[in-house]
């Protein structure tokens, strides 16, 4: 399967400032990267709070959700362009997340190219919201006795089209055809264009892919099979996988980074209240 089939059924399946100061080179003994400095991944200015309060769980926090960042098993190119895609999918919509990992994705060699079809790939999810409705609606329509209306001319759709004249067609779009052609056929061309681009590689496509549905703001088990399949076709490691998943997982911090700041302000808020009725 080429690489605009196998990209493009993600979409589609039914079913402060924490900075990155290392370079991108293996210690030979270890296998992990060297670093010249502590790297904070996922984290940002909250960490440094977070040490302070509670320094022990901070540093065991911070070396399992760092990992992917020193284990050396993904290009750190690669780390924070997955980073992208979990912060800016649709499903999360992390601003601050974002940027950060954006900055750090360009400082580790990442082109706008890549970048921008990795903000692409977490816009056109969003039609997960298909895969999940509108085969209920079709049951539950049935079931009420409903019928789409007619339509006396059908609208040309030479997306479509070509995707069935060769191959690339996935009978579980066949629902959304049924309802809406038109608009089905606009979405195949908007999706087609993303992964057929060749930007990245058929693997590196569906690592973004499996970070996408496996994410903890989207967590979608079939997709998330059917990208760990697709990886594994084209090429990927198990330990690669698991590093995806890893990348998943350490984006929880993202709770401290908002919260951690959010209850020292309110901290300082109620201390702030208390002196001033001291005084009084």
């Amino acid at each position: 399967m080429d690489v605009a089939c196998q990209g493009f059924i993600h979409p589609l399946c039914i079913h402060g400032e924490g900075k990155i100061r290392m370079t991108n080179k293996n210690d030979s003994k270890t296998g992990k990267r060297k670093s010249s400095q502590r790297s904070t991944g996922p984290w940002d200015a909250a960490l440094d709070k977070v040490r302070e309060w509670d320094p022990r769980w901070a540093e065991a926090c911070a070396k399992m959700s760092t990992n992917p960042w020193t284990s050396g098993v993904l290009p750190l190119k690669l780390v924070e362009l997955i980073s992208v895609a979990i912060n800016a999918a649709c499903t999360n919509l992390n601003p601050e997340g974002t940027r950060r990992h954006i900055r750090a994705a360009l400082a580790a060699g990442a082109t706008r190219d890549e970048i921008m079809m990795v903000l692409k790939c977490a816009a056109v999810m969003s039609l997960h919201s298909c895969s999940l409705g509108v085969p209920i609606l079709m049951e539950e329509a049935k079931a009420a006795g409903a019928a789409p209306a007619s339509r006396p001319v059908r609208p040309a759709t030479p997306s479509i089209d070509k995707m069935r004249a060769i191959g690339q067609w996935n009978v579980v779009w066949d629902p959304f055809y049924e309802l809406d052609p038109a608009w089905t056929d606009e979405f195949m061309a908007a999706g087609v264009a993303i992964y057929a681009s060749g930007v990245l590689s058929p693997k590196d496509v569906e690592l973004l892919s499996i970070a996408f549905d496996a994410s903890y703001t989207h967590m979608y088990a079939p997709g998330t099979r059917r990208h760990i399949k697709g990886a594994l076709s084209a090429g990927a490691t198990m330990e690669e996988i698991m590093e995806v998943l890893k990348l998943c997982v350490a984006q929880g911090v993202q709770a401290c980074n908002l919260g951690v700041p959010i209850l020292a302000e309110e901290m300082a808020k109620m201390t702030s209240r208390r002196n001033v009725k001291v005084k009084k």
